[in-house]
């Protein structure tokens, strides 16, 4: 299977989800990786606090958090609000930022797919991306390309 351009991956959810159904496992990385921004008792009162606020008011819901030093990890559900989940987050970071001090890695889809890409190098079943032949990479109009 021939991989497509990387410019043309979509970014957005298909739309075959339904994102209020789905529970999203996300991990947000804080910048510089390494240092302890959020096991911290204080900062983790209050992302735990920002949390069941957003759970509150229909923002989202998480299900599980998790702080470690330098990244969070969410179970997460989005509620239909008309709201792209990336807008959701963006503004849970932008407030923990303002709010809180914390500075977050804007880590793009682009990179993510190239990490997940190389899984298959990385855990030395092949020795190139392209050698490995098993992935899908879907289009807006549901069919692989």
């Amino acid at each position: 299977m021939q991989a497509r351009s990387r410019k043309h991956l979509p970014h957005e959810i298909p739309l075959w989800i339904d994102p209020g159904k789905e529970i999203y496992f996300l991990t947000i990385c804080g910048k510089p990786r390494g240092e302890n921004q959020l096991a911290h008792c204080d900062i983790a009162d209050q992302v735990f606090e920002s949390f069941i606020h957003r759970n509150k008011a229909g923002v989202w819901f998480v299900h599980f958090g998790l702080l470690m030093p330098d990244h969070v990890h969410v179970l997460v559900s989005f509620p239909h609000s008309g709201k792209r989940i990336q807008t959701i987050v963006s503004k849970w970071k932008e407030w923990t930022t303002k709010d809180l001090g914390i500075q977050w890695h804007n880590q793009s889809y682009l990179e993510k797919a190239d990490y997940i890409r190389a899984n298959p190098v990385r855990a030395c079943l092949v020795r190139r991306i392209e050698d490995w032949p098993y992935v899908f990479i879907g289009d807006r109009d549901g069919m692989s390309g």
